[in-house]
This record gives C-alpha cells, structure tokens and sequence, in this order.
C-alpha cells in the first residue's frame, strides 16, 4: 500500500512521504536493535510501491535485486519489528505490507479460492460506527482494544464468475 494521502486518513493517522516511512522504520529496527539495510530499504520500496499486499513471490518480481532467502529473514524481522503485517489467507502464500502505523487505515478482502487480498477503506462516518460498535462488544467483556483489523472473507469478482484466478 502506497503512503497515506492525507484526506484518506482518519484522526490517528499522519501522512508519510518514503523519507518519512524509512526514518520510522530506522527507528523501529533501532528499538530491536537491528539496522536499516540497503536491502531492507528496496523491500520496503517494493511494499510501497506494491498494489495492496504482496506475496514474497510478487516482491522479488517487483525488484530482481532482492534473494528470495533474504526476503523471507528480513520480512520476518521487519514484522517483528512493527513495519510490516502479514496477512495470512487459505492458500499457501502469506502476503505482506507496510503496517498500517506507516501508511493509513484500512481493512482486506481475501478470497477464499485464490488467496487474492483486495485492500479498501470505509468513509469516516461508517468506520466510526464500526469502532463504536467494537469498542461496546469489547467494553461488555472486559477487553481493551488498542486499534481494530477488519477482513471480509468470502470470493473475488473472478473466482465468484466461475473463473478461478491464480496468486
């Protein structure tokens, strides 16, 4: 997902140019005592400049630069980090982006057949209705909510036609 444009982000987001996005993940990788490589700056880029989540496959696609096995090890430390989110989905590629602290607010799509994850974002008015609504199921539990992820299941306009797209 591309950074955030400003009218697209809600009260807790701030917009974030790629300078902005490398110095946050800098100080990120800073707190788990890790630094922010070359190679870790054209992963970054790849996931910035990708049309919603990416599998490794797409990843290394979009920069022939990148080692596979390099991908894998510093995916997982840019997770573990708090830059990127893996979305999991029911077929055998995780896909991965930017985590939302670093781009904007939004919610997924996954098809259950392809595995293809589809981002999209509520208007302010029904995204406030949603955080109520969760905030009231959470508070009758007991439970604190920090922030909330929303994944619609279900099928992508190709594989509800009857064609069966591929990741």
């Amino acid at each position: 997902m591309k950074p955030a444009e400003p009218a697209a982000l809600g009260s807790n987001f701030v917009a974030m140019g790629n300078q902005d996005v490398d110095d946050a993940v800098t100080a990120l990788l800073r707190v788990a005592d890790q630094r922010y490589t070359a190679g870790r700056r054209r992963l970054v880029a790849a996931l910035q400049q990708g049309e919603g989540p990416l599998t490794i496959t797409q990843i290394v696609s979009a920069d022939a630069s990148l080692a596979q096995s390099s991908v894998y090890r510093n995916l997982t430390l840019l997770e573990d980090a708090g830059a990127v989110t893996r979305i999991v989905t029911n077929d055998e590629f995780a896909r991965y982006e930017l985590a939302e602290e670093l781009t904007e607010h939004h919610h997924h799509m996954i098809c259950t057949r392809c595995g293809d994850v589809l981002d999209f974002e509520l208007d302010a008015r029904t995204e406030e209705a949603l955080h109520l609504g969760l905030e009231r199921a959470a508070k009758a539990t007991g439970f604190t909510t920090t922030d909330h992820r929303l994944d619609l299941i279900g099928f992508c306009a190709t594989c509800a036609s009857g064609g069966i797209s591929q990741p």
